[in-house]
């Protein structure tokens, strides 16, 4: 039996599911200002379904994402509160990691939007030097061979562990949503120390593991719960009303997740849509299965 590392859910999504206002172009991000501890809330709950790592409130913390709003000016300001939320919430639990996401520059699911080479690990190293109190740096999203070239490079300056997740094509868990073959990020991941499909159809990951499996490497996943990647949510500065939520019950997609686990996956939790009432059954899962959750 293998021991599994159990990620939190998504968090944009319960915060939106949670949180009184409409979605708007900073996700998440804004509700640490208008409700202080909500966040905190959340990881508390992940937690207490049995996740043993808390993945902070930072995934759109870039300067480009706030340019233009209430927030232009926040970035460290931001960044700060959504470390001190998710140590909140460990310190409470009394243990579990910590780990300091950094989504895509530019927006989710569009590399062709991501910048070149060098300003782009220099604002993924920014972020990754605001991971401070971070047990490890989670690279989420990553959508070109370009993105994770980059995002591995500047993450690594902040000397901390490094997992890189990438996101595959919903109907070819073999390629990234830049069409490029997922195979092709194994030559530039040099220093993870674990490699991961996230934000992706549960189905499509499937196909995505035995590829990571190569590697060399930890590897694992994180699907989320949306009928599909709709072309509204590719344009620009979109919020998540423009995505539709599928009906995925936390059987379901427990039910997904032993499938990785019995391809290798010593990493599995859940991306947006899904949710701590997820994560309790899959922890449930995977201890009936005889592994061990550390």
């Amino acid at each position: 039996m293998a021991q599994i590392t159990l990620l939190d859910g998504g968090m944009g999504q319960e915060l939106t599911h949670r949180a009184p206002e409409a979605p708007t172009p900073l996700w998440g991000t804004q509700v640490m200002i208008d409700h202080p501890g909500l966040v905190q809330r959340i990881h508390a709950d992940y937690f207490a379904a049995g996740a043993t790592v808390a993945t902070t409130n930072s995934y759109a913390i870039h300067h480009d994402r706030l340019a233009g709003t209430p927030q232009e000016g926040a970035y460290a300001k931001l960044h700060a509160l959504s470390l001190a939320e998710a140590e909140a919430a460990r310190e409470a639990h009394g243990s579990g990691r910590i780990a300091g996401s950094i989504g895509p520059l530019g927006a989710s699911y569009r590399p062709e939007l991501h910048p070149a080479h060098d300003a782009a690990v220099a604002l993924y190293a920014e972020n990754a030097a605001q991971m401070t109190g971070c047990d490890l740096i989670l690279c989420e999203t990553i959508a070109s061979v370009a993105h994770a070239r980059a995002i591995l490079e500047g993450a690594q300056a902040a000397k901390r562990p490094v997992w890189l997740a990438m996101t595959v094509d919903d109907r070819d868990g073999t390629r990234l949503r830049s069409g490029e073959s997922l195979a092709e990020v194994l030559a530039v991941a040099r220093g993870a120390e674990a490699l991961l499909v996230n934000c992706s159809a549960p189905e499509a990951i499937h196909d995505a593991l035995p590829i990571l499996a190569q590697g060399g490497l930890p590897f694992g996943a994180y699907a989320n719960g949306f009928v599909k990647i709709t072309s509204e949510f590719l344009e620009d500065k979109p919020t998540v009303a423009a995505l539709t939520s599928r009906d995925l019950s936390p059987e379901a997609y427990a039910d997904h997740a032993m499938r990785w686990i019995e391809a290798g996956a010593t990493i599995v939790g859940g991306c947006c849509e899904v949710g701590p009432a997820h994560i309790a059954h899959l922890a449930q899962r995977i201890v009936q299965a005889g592994h061990e959750i550390v």
